[in-house]
């Protein structure tokens, strides 16, 4: 893989590239046919829990769209229009695709996956046994872990570039409620629960309701409940709400989600699911 990595990079540093170069098309292939068998990843967190980003295969992505030409593909009655084929072989990856979803070739989905009428980009991984609802989309090289539910409408910003910029990255058992947008590279911990309608960004605050601190920026922590919330702030037009994040509840690690007591307490500061 690091001979792999050095070609990219050294194609990467070409001026002369363009549509139909078939000796670094082949190059690049190779690279994204790793991400979409899962045996490379854009993303992941080390030990720490900081991220780290394999810059070269978001860079094998974005030579993948300057070498590639435009092709026309017929689904029955449907045409489309584009450079990046669609992925295949849902069947032999145990993954369940309601008519409606796609999902591009260069991403990853584990066994057990369902996509409802929804769509994965490039250089995304979805976990096992994680449900992409209804209108939900995960954008470019986002990382969704394994038993998340992204609920109906759902929207995972995608970060292809800069290269070295970190994507969104769901962890492990998390619920993210309905209509949510996750952008810019935003976390959300393991085992959180996200009520409707939460915006998350590097830019948007995130408070503990017990102690009133902000606690991060675009970062929601592990085993909590979090809902969007307001904070005041003047302007010369007067006072207003800018968006936050609130952490109303901390859940025990590895705490099973139990739907019905998780709508109580969203039920309790106004929030569903």
């Amino acid at each position: 893989m690091a001979d792999l990595q050095s070609q990219i990079d050294e194609l990467w540093e070409r001026s002369d590239l363009s549509a139909g170069d078939g000796d670094a098309l082949a190059i690049v292939g190779e690279a994204v046919e790793l991400l979409d068998r899962g045996e490379a990843r854009v993303a992941e967190l080390d030990s720490s829990g900081g991220v780290v980003v394999h810059e070269w295969l978001k860079r094998a992505i974005l030579l993948l769209f300057r070498l590639s030409a435009m092709e026309t593909t017929e689904l029955g009655p449907f045409e489309y229009a584009d450079k990046i084929p669609l992925k295949h072989g849902y069947a032999a990856a145990g993954v369940r695709v309601v008519p409606g979803a796609s999902a591009r070739w260069g991403a990853h989905l584990e066994r057990g996956v369902i996509l409802m009428p929804s769509y994965v980009n490039i250089g995304a991984r979805v976990g096992a046994n994680t449900m992409v609802d209804t209108w939900a989309t995960v954008g470019s090289c986002a990382q969704i872990g394994a038993n998340v539910h992204l609920s109906g409408g759902v929207g995972i910003g995608g970060v292809l570039e800069p290269p070295q910029a970190a994507p969104v990255i769901i962890g492990d058992e998390c619920m993210i409620g309905s209509r949510c947008m996750i952008v810019e590279g935003a976390r959300v911990g393991a085992g959180s629960v996200v009520g409707a309608g939460v915006l998350l960004s590097p830019s948007i605050p995130v408070y503990d309701t017990e102690t009133g601190e902000e606690i991060s920026r675009g970062v929601i922590p592990s085993w909590c409940v979090a809902v969007s919330g307001t904070r005041p702030r003047k302007f010369p037009g007067g006072e207003f709400g800018m968006a936050c994040v609130l952490i109303i509840r901390r859940l025990t690690e590895g705490e099973r989600h139990d739907k019905g007591r998780l709508n109580d307490i969203l039920r309790q500061h106004g929030v569903l699911t």
